[in-house]
């Protein structure tokens, strides 16, 4: 998705939740500094890493999570997709024995996990909003094989390919790179979240706060628009 394109979803999401678009630059800002510091990767050097598939799987951690996981497991060759976790649903393919190749993560899932996988192969797409300044600024430089992303105006080693929450960028990202086709495992978008999405719950399973919900709401949507407007194939295995 072009930024002029993005943008308009961008500034609706910012009027909708109330966040500041100050905010999103500079910590996009920060990343930028860091990455360019430490190193990363581009979309060019990711697209290498992951140029022996055109077939990706994103997962997202939703309450389908584990049985796509296992149906996945039974009935395809994982080693034949790009697999790529967004943000907590890395725990749930490390608890099953699968290493994602890249993690699409705004810092908020279990990062324990999310460095394991890290040190088996798997790149780390970062992003950057005004919320996580703290943990871009604490954990980035812990990642090897970083790409840096924004919800706000590219910058730098900071990209921006479309995408609100950790799934729906996870597909953005996976159009960027060249996918002809997408499944999504865990993608429910419903009024249910998981101990994968929400590591501090004591339950497996909770209602989704009216936050959550609407981040939903939007991810639905720009996951709609990517099958309408996209060449990839999109197989939601919630459907």
């Amino acid at each position: 998705m072009e930024f002029g394109l993005w943008e308009r979803y961008y500034k609706e999401i910012l009027d909708d939740f109330g966040f500041s678009r100050d905010d999103d630059e500079y910590s996009a800002k920060v990343l930028d500094e860091i990455l360019s510091e430490e190193g990363c990767l581009t979309l060019d050097d990711l697209g290498q890493i992951v140029n022996f598939s055109d077939k990706y799987i994103v997962f997202g951690a939703g309450p389908s999570l584990k049985k796509h996981i296992v149906e996945l497991k039974e009935n395809k060759d994982l080693k034949d997709y790009v697999l790529v976790a967004a943000d907590g649903a890395t725990t749930a393919l490390i608890e099953e024995r699968i290493s994602p190749d890249i993690v699409v993560t705004d810092l908020d899932g279990n990062l324990d996990d999310i460095l394991l996988a890290n040190l088996r192969g798997a790149n780390i797409v970062v992003h950057a909003h005004g919320d996580n300044l703290e943990q871009i600024i604490k954990f980035t430089s812990f990642f090897n094989n970083v790409l840096g992303t924004t919800q706000a105006q590219p910058v730098g080693n900071v990209y921006n390919f479309g995408g609100f929450t950790d799934g729906d960028r996870a597909i953005f990202l996976a159009v960027a790179l060249g996918a002809s086709e997408i499944t999504l495992a865990g993608m429910d978008f419903g009024d249910i979240v998981t101990k994968y999405s929400r590591p501090k719950l004591s339950t497996d399973l909770a209602d989704a706060d009216e936050f959550k919900r609407k981040k939903l709401k939007y991810a639905e949507e720009l996951t709609a628009w990517i099958v309408e407007n996209e060449n990839a194939d999109i197989i939601n295995l919630c459907e």
